[in-house]
């Protein structure tokens, strides 16, 4: 049919790692559903929340006024998705997924990561948006696909509270080492839809304050990796009303650099959680040259309304 032709899907150039069928991951909405196409985002929302997915070859932009195709496709990109935003009435942003062609790789004197970056705070700051403090769980990384900007975003109409961990120095605060702009996102994003709360926990990995740890050890960027979403489950559930989110309720996508260490990972992984852990395994670069892998998660859990404590 038709209508399923225009479903918005985020089809992602990586090779699964992980023995198992294919699978897809759907977010389902509630009520009636409207969908379309404004520009080259397709959409597809109900009354709370919509989702959305955009797909831009650099190839058509040139490089020129001191911005990278890379940059320039990045913050077009997103100056869509915010004006989309905008004119259907859907202010706030939950998560963005990222994926981006050679992401460690350099070109302009730049690398393709930091380009991004630029491009993407330029489109926050062109359109008002906070780049610091109120900002959208995100995760990027490379891929493959040859010159190919893929992103996705989820966004409603209700505020999410915005999660930092206290073991990591925010992201977009990240002092100019790591590039000439700051990563725009939060650690996670913790959002009440419905009758459910839903915990979209950012891309993370072996980084303590703001430096990569255990460059050479994939075991142990696992391990700190995982300390790093306890540490963000923590203050999540400090900030519940109360659902309790704990590491067995997490599924978890794992971004492996090297398939040799598959194994590896995903028996400490499991160690970690104590059984075998909602997960799969993408083959993926991450943002920085030494880190192995990275991990997201999502998660949700009812409501718990105390006694005396109204909707």
């Amino acid at each position: 049919m038709q209508a399923d032709r225009d479903i918005p899907c985020l089809r992602v150039p990586m090779q699964r790692l992980d023995i198992g069928d294919s699978i897809c991951e759907v977010w389902h909405g509630s009520g009636h559903l409207t969908q379309g196409q404004c520009g080259t985002i397709h959409y597809r929302h109900d009354e709370g929340v919509l989702f959305g997915v955009i797909a831009l070859s650099e190839t058509l932009f040139e490089a020129g006024a001191g911005k990278t195709p890379l940059q320039q496709a990045t913050e077009s990109a997103y100056r869509q998705v915010f004006a989309l935003l905008d004119t259907l009435h859907y202010p706030y942003l939950f998560r963005f997924w990222n994926y981006i062609a050679d992401i460690n790789t350099h070109s302009f004197g730049l690398e393709r990561y930091h380009q991004f970056n630029l491009g993407r705070q330029d489109a926050f700051l062109a359109h008002g948006r906070d780049v610091v403090g109120n900002v959208p769980a995100a995760c990027a990384l490379g891929t493959t696909a040859q010159g190919l900007l893929i992103i996705a975003f989820l966004a409603g109409r209700v505020a999410p509270l915005n999660i930092e961990n206290p073991r990591q120095i925010s992201a977009y605060e990240y002092p100019q080492e790591y590039g000439p702009r700051s990563p725009t996102f939060s650690r996670a994003s913790l959002v009440r839809l419905g009758q459910d709360e839903v915990l979209f926990i950012s891309g993370t990995a072996s980084i303590v304050g703001h430096a990569t740890l255990h460059p050479a050890d994939v075991v142990a960027q696992t391990r700190e990796t995982m300390a790093n979403i306890k540490a963000v489950l923590a203050e999540a559930n400090r900030l519940a009303s109360p659902s309790w989110f704990d590491l067995s309720s997490l599924s978890y996508k794992v971004y492996v650099r090297h398939p040799a260490d598959q194994a590896q990972i995903r028996a400490e992984l499991e160690r970690i959680v104590g059984t075998a852990p909602n997960a799969i395994y993408l083959r993926a670069d991450v943002c920085r040259q030494d880190l192995l892998l990275e991990i997201e998660a999502t998660a949700a859990q009812p409501l718990v309304f105390m006694s005396g404590q109204k909707d």
